[in-house]
């Protein structure tokens, strides 16, 4: 039977971070600065408003980054995060509020890494925390453009009334 630690090593490892840091890195922030959290269905993970100091590396199911308008009741679905996907990257980085909700779709897992247990490895460890920080970063950039990618192809197709190109 895995141990806590050894299931951790394991989620992380195999998270897109895993290989920046490899298995020992990964180890490292399973005895150290992470946990594994289950969310039921339709849970809120971050709140908008709220800062956590946290982010998550979703590893089962699927959360929605979801917001209200001030005229409907139900939450609209802005964006779904799969396996893999970082949550709270930014309230983790900088301390700032979540600029959105994020809810589970159905029962999901994340593992959970707090900036109060990262930071004493920044001086115990700093290969692995520059590593660590760098595979965020990585994932970060590789949002932004997909963000950007998608604003382009909008703009285009509002721009030739949905017929392709300029």
């Amino acid at each position: 039977m895995k141990t806590k630690t050894e299931e951790l090593t394991k989620l992380i490892y195999n998270a897109p971070i895993g290989q920046y840091i490899g298995e020992n890195g990964a180890r490292t922030l399973a005895e150290k600065a992470a946990q594994k959290l289950d969310l039921e269905d339709d849970e809120v993970l971050c709140e908008k408003g709220v800062s956590t100091n946290s982010f998550y590396i979703v590893t089962k199911g699927r959360l929605a980054i979801t917001s209200v308008a001030k005229e409907k009741q139900t939450p609209a679905i802005l964006h779904v995060l799969e396996k893999g996907d970082l949550v709270g990257e930014l309230s983790f980085i900088d301390g700032s509020a979540h600029a959105e909700t994020v809810r589970s779709l159905g029962n999901s897992s994340v593992i959970s890494f707090n900036k109060a247990d990262i930071d004493p490895l920044i001086s115990e460890n700093p290969e692995l925390i520059f590593n660590f920080m760098r595979a965020v970063i990585k994932r970060v950039h590789s949002t932004l453009t997909a963000i950007n990618r998608q604003q382009t192809e909008l703009f285009t197709y509002i721009q030739t009334g949905g017929r392709g190109r300029l």
